[in-house]
């Protein structure tokens, strides 16, 4: 079997890669199935029984509220992506426990140190994107897979053209980055920008005590 064939040959696999390939750019595209592809590895090296059509979903939507027509939300891209895959599996009249793991899935891929202790669905999104994008456990997966997953999703400037991504995304609405690993993107990227302190919010909070 290929990489290529542990995607469920499902009818919601389908119209679920069809809907993100038509809303998001060839960047965020091939990141999500490698999600997918890696996430999906390293739930079989670790011996994890998940849904391969749920984590499949988690990963094709996890970034898909960097898209333009959230930026003015006013939430975090990774809610406003949790709720798209929520609509999109509620419209195909998918059971409400398999919504909630998408949602949570998703919704919990930039928050570490929680995601690895919940169901599989929800630790094997965030391990695809943590090995994407940060190379976390990067050798627990072999030569061979890894370019085999890249011969089917390039990432030529991968490393600098998420962070563009990112910065995008989420520039517009800077307060959602406060407590989350997305305010070192803005530190860095946004001039002016100037990241929440959680001490100087509580000392600043109007009890007087």
């Amino acid at each position: 079997m290929t990489i290529e064939q542990t995607v469920p040959d499902t009818k919601l696999a389908t119209e679920a890669t069809e809907f993100v390939r038509d809303v998001t750019s060839d960047l965020i595209y091939h990141h999500s199935r490698r999600v997918y592809f890696f996430g999906s590895l390293l739930g079989r090296r670790r011996d994890l029984s998940f849904d391969p059509e749920l984590l499949y979903i988690g990963a094709m939507f996890h970034d898909l509220g960097l898209n333009e027509e959230h930026r003015g939300s006013g939430r975090r891209f990774e809610v406003d992506s949790a709720d798209a895959a929520r609509g999109f599996l509620r419209r195909r009249g998918v059971p409400e426990d398999s919504i909630r793991r998408v949602w949570t899935a998703i919704a919990l891929h930039t928050t570490p140190g929680i995601p690895e202790f919940m169901e599989p669905e929800v630790a094997l999104v965030t391990a695809g994107v943590e090995y994407d994008v940060l190379g976390i456990g990067y050798h627990d997966l072999d030569d061979a897979q890894r370019a085999e997953i890249t011969a089917l999703h390039p990432r030529p400037g991968f490393k600098e053209a998420i962070l563009r991504a990112f910065t995008e995304g989420i520039a517009p609405k800077p307060e959602t980055t406060f407590g989350n690993v997305k305010a070192d993107v803005l530190e860095r990227y946004v001039p002016g920008y100037r990241r929440g302190n959680f001490v100087d919010t509580i000392l600043g909070s109007p009890w007087p005590e």
